[in-house]
């Protein structure tokens, strides 16, 4: 996914501002799809420049308001049917998680542990999220929901699965087949 077709999905329903755009990254896209300002401001200069948004007011302090054009359109169209998402394969959690029996096995339970919190902490951050949005019927916050929906699954697994994994670690150490790790 790139920002530019962030940014065109969000004017693909009505126009707006960089900081309407800014907004709506922070309290929504923020969760799937990070933008800085000045990202988001480059990024609707090279849009506009490329026809796929114009500029359809201009008001004080040098705002304006940008709209889809038919080309964004197509470009949006095109981006959602017909390009292959990219499925990112790195994990740097899940590669350390590899190489735990370099540590100590309450090293690893400790790193699982954090793991599984900071996937609860994050997890109730989405919850507070899907209590703001219940009350939006447009269809940006009725899609958002779909991806919040994955989000919260998706959270409470690896909160999950930390635990058993911690678990597993315990199992493993309390076994009187198992060798110290190396921890040095």
């Amino acid at each position: 996914m790139s920002l530019r077709h962030a940014v065109l999905g969000l004017l693909a329903d009505h126009s707006g501002s960089g900081y309407d755009l800014l907004r709506t990254f922070q309290t929504s896209l923020a969760n799937v799809w990070s933008a800085t300002q000045s990202q988001l401001y480059t990024e609707l200069n090279r849009l506009a420049d490329a026809g796929l948004v114009t500029v359809t007011a201009e008001g004080p302090r040098g705002r304006k308001e940008y709209a889809l054009t038919g080309s964004g359109r197509e470009e949006l169209r095109h981006w959602l049917l017909e390009v292959e998402p990219e499925r990112q394969r790195r994990n740097d959690a899940l590669l350390r998680v590899f190489f735990l029996g370099q540590v100590t096995p309450e090293q690893g339970r400790a790193y699982l542990d954090r793991e599984g919190r900071t996937a609860g902490e994050y997890h109730e951050r989405l919850q507070e999220l899907a209590a703001f949005i219940e009350e939006e019927s447009d269809a940006l916050a009725v899609h958002g929901r779909l991806a919040l929906e994955w989000g919260l699954r998706f959270t409470r697994m690896q909160q999950e699965w930390a635990e058993w994994a911690a678990r597993q670690l315990a199992e493993e150490a309390a076994s009187p087949d198992t060798a110290p790790a190396s921890t040095g």
